[in-house]
């Protein structure tokens, strides 16, 4: 059976489904490929945290254009993907950390991004559970989390609606510079363009990116209704618990529609295997205790792990590859890719339909890693 198709996307993840959402709506015919079920990989082991994040102006500018964008989509968005629109809040320990919010506030702030400042008397109110002595925190009024695997089977519906096709079961193993893909079983697939959009394992498709799997854990507990009411975050996850390289922890919590709360987060690279690591689950769940002293008096129901796509700066890679202009990525987005999807998909879309896009695409250009850049850590 020959069609004619303008590109092939490998991965339905989030990110990969928002791309073939947005490049469907542009008029390309399109073909999204995955082997395994929508959204069952990195997408099912994300927290769904929509956030503002500033480590750069780079990612700044990305989250603050994908959050607009999810609060543009939530009318439309069906009743499962669990909408809870909590906000972040920002946890100062101490002096140290409180100029740290007022430093993000004044930025945030200044970028039309809605916060509030609390004081430590603020901070035992806005959230009873945690431990008294804490200095402050910041509110980002408009962040929310989501069930992402919905969120995933919802854009690619929408791809369907305006003709997309998909075929799950399907394992690609390379993409080649005409823009056709090779299968595992020998047989290939043509198009105009092919999309890398795997994620954690985009390197295997793509030789030499400059993506590492890091692995995380994530904890459910039982359903404790009003135990907490934002996404709370240590600003310890800014200033050093995530550094580059070595294996870390911080304090990170999320409430759900169901009562329930996922807990993480940890942070390993180079660890291949999915396997629950018990230190540094005990690790992370003692940090969450520091913070929150009673949830040690409750129950959990499950952990486990998941990889995410990480690269040197932090910074997704989306547009044309180096290798090819016929093979173009969307990966690299480590714990943003929930976030950041609908950006990411938009953009992608723009570039490949010549659109103007609405950010400056160039800070996620993978040709920001050529010349020997791909591996600098």
């Amino acid at each position: 059976m020959s069609q004619t198709r303008d590109i092939i996307i490998v991965g339905a993840g989030i990110v990969g489904v928002a791309c073939a959402m947005e490049c469907a709506r542009g008029g390309l015919k399109v073909l999204v490929l995955d082997r395994g079920p929508i959204g069952g990989g990195t997408t099912a082991a994300g927290m769904g945290h929509i956030v503002v994040m500033d480590d750069s102006e780079a990612q700044f500018a990305l989250t603050h254009y994908s959050r607009s964008l999810w609060h543009e989509l939530r009318p439309q968005l069906p009743e499962d993907i669990e909408i809870e629109v909590c906000g972040t809040l920002w946890v100062a320990a101490d002096d140290e950390e409180m100029a740290e919010v007022h430093r993000k506030a004044k930025n945030y702030g200044q970028r039309g991004v809605r916060v509030e400042v609390l004081n430590s008397a603020d901070l035992e109110k806005a959230e009873p559970n945690l431990r008294r002595g804490l200095a402050g925190g910041l509110r980002v009024v408009e962040d929310f989390v989501i069930y992402p695997p919905c969120a995933a089977r919802h854009f690619l519906e929408q791809a369907r609606k305006h003709g997309a096709e998909v075929r799950t079961g399907v394992h690609v193993k390379a993409l080649r510079s005409d823009g056709s893909v090779l299968l595992a079983d020998g047989s290939s697939i043509s198009a105009g363009r092919c999309v890398n959009a795997a994620g954690p394992w985009s390197p295997a498709l793509t030789p030499g990116l400059p993506v590492r799997k890091r692995k995380g854990h994530l904890v459910i507990t039982d359903r404790h209704p009003g135990f907490v009411h934002h996404q709370i975050v240590e600003l310890g996850y800014l200033k050093s618990a995530h550094s580059t390289g070595r294996d870390s922890v911080a304090f990170n919590i999320q409430p759900r529609k169901t009562g329930q709360m996922l807990i993480g987060s940890s942070r390993q690279f180079d660890a291949d295997d999915l396997t629950v690591d018990q230190a540094i689950l005990d690790r992370m769940l003692k940090r969450a205790i520091e913070y929150l002293p009673a949830l040690g008096r409750l129950s959990a129901i499950r952990a486990w792990t998941g990889h995410r796509a990480a690269t040197p700066d932090k910074l997704p890679l989306i547009g044309p590859s180096t290798v090819s202009d016929r093979i173009w990525l969307a990966t690299g987005h480590e714990g943003l890719g929930i976030t950041t999807s609908p950006g990411t998909g938009r953009l992608l879309a723009d570039l490949l339909l010549g659109r103007k896009t609405e950010i400056p695409s160039a800070p996620y250009a993978p040709a920001r890693f050529a010349n020997g850049g791909a591996h600098h850590e």
